[in-house]
């Protein structure tokens, strides 16, 4: 395997089915709630060579934990980033991660892609979803689910790592407000806000690896169709579909949806 480069993570400032091809749920953003299904606009247009799919204003350049390890770099490898290093806005152009890309198999396929100049290979991002979404305690518990990584338009779900400005803008054509800083989810497209990627949150107790991980959960639940979840009790593991940026309510940090012995590691619905 290639050598991973090195993850980040550091102090931030303060503040995130059906199948692969359906998504009957409304848009989400990791900073609020969801908006009507009626205002979420048809995106379906396949992805060409210049723009990204859903997305055709933008061009393309190539568009919560029961505790235990997570699959990223170890916090001991990990070095702290200056929040200010953060990009706060990017071109608008993607980079598709063709590592790891396979042309057959089974599985709910997605596609990853990487604002251009944000200092954040693609490659790597894309190994980090996969060993995230392999793990057994995410949604692909117990063979479940599978995931296949796609270089092309054949993906069912697309995520995207971009600035909070591109973010925002993305996440805005769902009708959502993402404010420069948390992530969304709208029809088939994950947008995550690089500040998130690269700093993790004041709220959560862990590394930015390790929030990662919540992100992936997170957005890839609602695309599943898993609604807003809050703490179950105190001193409990937070859902992964807790709005964990929001405050824990009692309970403890967690970036997955089943424990070791999977668990469900769920909590009562937010309307």
């Amino acid at each position: 395997m290639r050598r991973r480069r090195a993850v980040f993570t550091g102090a931030v400032v303060a503040a995130a089915a059906v199948a692969a091809f359906l998504h009957i749920t409304p848009p989400w953003q990791d900073g609020g709630g969801p908006v009507a299904a009626g205002s979420e606009r048809d995106r379906s247009t396949s992805p060409t060579a210049t723009a990204p799919p859903e997305v055709p204003a933008l061009p393309e350049g190539s568009v919560g934990p029961e505790p235990s390890e997570s699959p990223s770099s170890s916090p001991d490898a990990e070095e702290s980033v200056d929040p200010d290093s953060v990009p706060s806005s990017g071109p608008g152009t993607f980079t598709v991660a063709h590592e790891g890309a396979t042309s057959g198999g089974s599985g709910s396929r997605y596609r990853v892609e990487v604002e251009d100049g944000i200092g954040v290979d693609p490659d790597s991002a894309a190994e980090d979803i996969a060993e995230i979404l392999a793990d057994p305690r995410g949604w692909g518990k117990g063979g479940s689910r599978a995931f296949r990584q796609v270089d092309d338009g054949s993906a069912g779900l697309v995520i995207r790592i971009g600035t909070p400005r591109t973010t925002d803008r993305l996440c805005g054509q769902y009708g959502l407000n993402t404010g420069g800083e948390v992530n969304c989810r709208g029809g088939k497209n994950v947008m995550v806000n690089l500040a998130r990627w690269q700093l993790g949150s004041p709220t959560f107790d862990g590394s930015a690896s390790e929030y990662r991980a919540l992100i992936i959960n997170h957005e890839v639940g609602h695309w599943l169709g898993h609604g807003h979840e809050t703490c179950p009790g105190a001193g409990k593991p937070a859902p992964a579909m807790m709005q964990q940026i929001k405050g824990l309510k009692g309970c403890v940090s967690n970036a997955w949806p089943y424990d070791a012995k999977g668990r469900y590691l769920g909590g009562p619905s937010v309307p």
